[in-house]
């Protein structure tokens, strides 16, 4: 179980002899692996890159469903001899290797020398935002032996994978009950493991986009709702300003849809002109925002054709009032007006 300040690789309760039996006992499970995980430095000639490695078995890529795009993965057999090998992602192979070929190359990982057996095909970014490329895979006896070089035999995490998605429940519910009975755990203790379901971590990401959805959704009403206020300001005033003019067009013979029509155009202007102004400084600050901190920043097309149309929209909204108190003039008093 992960405590506040231990963090994630402060359990030490997970074994291989749990994966052996999570493996063998639970008909509900179709693979399982270890892992190992954490960060470590690698060197091959004039260039390093400091990356994120895992330390599994060949089951790790059918549960992850990760292909490879060059060479070939590890085998058990590596696994049980504790092989220097190892599995690049492209950010890493493009980081050591650049353009050139990657298998069958070696490079160094602390003081131990490996090989490239194969490279992943490219997964992109994770739902938090992490570069799924920028990892080394390896075998985790290896890492337990030749990198942690501590004697440590636990592991960080167990993968599994259920047979079916009808099965993962159930799969849950077997796992618990098989590990609480390897750890001696008795009734009504706490677990000292956790269990993390891929649809749960996604239910709460999915809540948590909601709840900024709404923020943002709140912001910009009411940033809409004060620029609304102020364009409807900006009217009454300039037909304040304009009353002879106003007086003068209704004595000539203009009517007052000429009147409403002439003064919603100029607030439905104001603020189509302040919409495309807003998109245009939107785009470019997303795109700095992306480039200086290496985030991939889409802008989809709808945003760009509803925001000007939302903006017409405010403009008649907030200028129906002045316009229809412009035709509400009398022409001989607005003449008059100084």
């Amino acid at each position: 179980m992960n405590g506040v300040r231990s963090g994630s690789h402060g359990m030490t309760s997970l074994t291989m002899g749990d994966v052996l039996a999570i493996r063998s006992e639970l008909t509900t499970i179709k693979s399982a692996s270890p892992n190992v995980d954490g960060t470590l430095l690698v060197v091959s000639g004039n260039r390093n890159w400091t990356t994120h490695y895992r330390g599994v078995t060949p089951e790790f890529l059918a549960i992850k469903s990760w292909e490879l795009a060059e060479g070939a993965a590890f085998t058990g057999e590596d696994v049980v001899h504790a092989a220097n090998v190892c599995l690049l992602g492209q950010t890493v192979r493009r980081e050591i290797f650049g353009a050139d070929m990657a298998v069958g190359r070696r490079l160094r990982i602390n003081k131990e020398m490996f090989r490239v057996t194969g490279v992943l095909a490219p997964k992109g970014q994770s739902g938090n935002g992490q570069d799924q490329d920028d990892t080394v895979i390896l075998p985790y006896s290896t890492v337990q032996k030749k990198l942690r070089g501590t004697g440590s035999l636990w592991l960080d995490d167990i993968l599994c994978s259920a047979v079916s998605r009808e099965d993962t429940r159930g799969a849950i519910d077997q796992i618990t009950s098989l590990l609480r009975q390897r750890h001696r755990i008795l009734p009504g203790r706490d677990d000292d493991f956790n269990i993390r379901h891929p649809e749960e971590i996604i239910k709460a990401q999915i809540a948590a986009k909601r709840t900024l959805a709404l923020l943002l959704i709140s912001v910009a009403s009411i940033a809409l709702l004060v620029g609304g206020i102020g364009i409807m300001n900006v009217m009454l005033v300039s037909v304040t300003e304009r009353t002879r003019e106003i007086g003068l067009r209704l004595a000539i013979g203009a009517t007052t849809r000429a009147i409403r029509i002439q003064f919603l155009e100029e607030a439905v202007l104001l603020c189509l002109f302040g919409g495309l102004l807003g998109v245009l400084v939107g785009i470019v600050c997303s795109f700095l925002i992306g480039h200086t901190l290496g985030w991939p920043m889409s802008i989809p097309l709808e945003a760009l054709i509803v925001a000007p149309l939302f903006a017409i929209g405010v403009g008649v909204f907030f200028g129906f009032y002045p316009a229809w108190k412009a035709t509400q003039l009398n022409p001989i008093s607005a003449l008059r007006h100084e």
